[in-house]
């Protein structure tokens, strides 16, 4: 399966475990196990995915480390009630879905999203989406922009340890950051075709930076920030794997201001979020072309 045809049809990496991680949260996320049911036993997810059950465990960690399920010794994993407002920072897995699906009970929806991928941001949408597509929600519009590092600049970030020419980490970044704009656009312009949504606009532009935070700005009164933190990890590049200084999304701790309370600060910070994404989106940044 090419790229293109992977990312429009939604399919996860080709890495195992993330791949079965995929497919679980977007089970979750589509409300196949609802808040406080049991996931599928280890030897059931085995027999699935048809892998080994370290891998099957190490795809479950990856669940337990973004709060989407908690596992009890021989009791099994259980999807967490996620659907009480939080205050408090927490991880971007987590928080963003928080915000993103109270945005779209918004009539007209906007999404300004400032990230090293769109990979955060296409987790949180998956349950929004659905919702939608099933009717639940019936926005008249929505509007996304993705402002994503440039494919082809020389990032900080992600890097090898051992060797500083090596490229293979940047062209992987490449790959996961066309591969996930391609699935966002595919997966928001969708309800325009299908009818669901009368407005929809999904625009991706790119600058030559590292981006050492993320930042979501959604409907205009919220925003939520977060540093991505530098990390040493083993990453594979074919039937080889090799240590990368990278940074994890997921992971980022995000932190919640908004403009719709009495709290001037965070009013404040929201215009001035929106004004510093505006300056780079009408300035130096440059449209992602993602059918070459």
């Amino acid at each position: 399966m090419s790229l293109h045809e992977s990312a429009v049809s939604g399919s996860p990496p080709d890495v195992p475990y993330l791949r079965i991680a995929w497919e679980l949260r977007r089970d979750i996320g589509e409300g196949r196990f609802a808040s406080g049911a049991q996931l599928p036993t280890q030897a059931a997810l085995v027999r699935r995915f048809e892998v080994s059950r370290a891998t099957v465990q190490r795809a479950l960690d990856e669940l337990r480390r973004e709060g989407l399920i908690d596992s009890q010794q021989g009791r099994g994993s259980y999807v967490l009630d996620r659907s009480a407002a939080h205050s408090s920072p927490e991880p971007a897995g987590v928080g963003l879905t928080t915000y993103v699906d109270a945005a779209f009970e918004a009539a007209d929806i906007t999404l300004d999203s400032f990230s090293l991928t769109a990979e955060t941001l296409n987790s949180a949408l998956q349950g929004p989406l659905h919702r939608v597509r099933t009717g639940e929600l019936r926005p008249d519009s929505i509007a996304v922009r993705l402002l994503l590092p440039s494919p082809d600049a020389d990032l900080a970030l992600p890097k090898s340890v051992d060797d500083e020419a090596d490229d293979r980490p940047l062209r992987r970044l490449r790959t996961l950051t066309i591969s996930q704009a391609i699935t966002l656009q595919s997966a928001v312009g969708a309800l325009a075709d299908s009818g669901h949504v009368a407005d929809v606009a999904v625009h991706i532009r790119t600058i030559p930076v590292t981006p050492m935070h993320k930042l979501y700005l959604l409907n205009g009164t919220d925003a939520l920030y977060g540093y991505y933190e530098v990390v040493r990890r083993s990453v594979p590049f074919g039937t080889q794997e090799a240590e990368i200084y990278d940074v994890l999304g997921l992971d980022a701790t995000l932190f919640h201001y908004s403009a719709a309370t009495d709290d001037d600060q965070g009013a404040a910070y929201v215009r001035s979020s929106q004004r510093w994404f505006d300056s780079l989106w009408s300035t130096i940044a440059k449209p992602l072309t993602l059918f070459e």
